[in-house]
């Protein structure tokens, strides 16, 4: 069974995902997309605190994040990523660079296994090359 926080980070990934393909309607709200998401976990995560928490860091700052991974994969554009493949990768940069209560191994890790399983056969060592 997976740890509450990878299902945390799941969940994120697939908010960021599915405001990445929606972003374009006027009733796409990050937070209420993760609300949503969340109930697919809600019997194995009994806080999702740390999800919003997540979701929050990474949406403000976007901008700083992309930066970082134009920085360590400069021969990716952002926008020749993979949508899942860079929503993983803005997480995991995240918690790298701005969050301070995730060990640096846990969240890279935590990248490669959700690469694993939601990127094609290539996603988990690109995303391992960039963080």
């Amino acid at each position: 069974m997976a740890s509450p926080r990878h299902l945390q980070r799941i969940a994120v990934m697939q908010t960021i995902f599915g405001y990445e393909m929606r972003k374009a309607d006027d009733d796409a709200e990050p937070k209420k997309m993760l609300e949503y998401t969340m109930k697919e976990f809600e019997s194995h995560v009994s806080d999702p605190s740390y999800a919003f928490a997540l979701l929050d860091g990474v949406m403000s700052n976007k901008e700083k994040i992309a930066e970082q991974i134009q920085k360590y994969a400069p021969k990716w554009p952002l926008e020749k990523i993979s949508p899942i493949d860079r929503a993983i990768l803005e997480i995991g940069m995240y918690e790298l660079v701005f969050s301070k209560e995730v060990p640096d191994i846990v969240a890279i890790d935590d990248a490669i296994e959700i690469a694993k399983s939601y990127g094609n056969e290539n996603s988990f060592k690109f995303i391992n090359g960039v963080l």
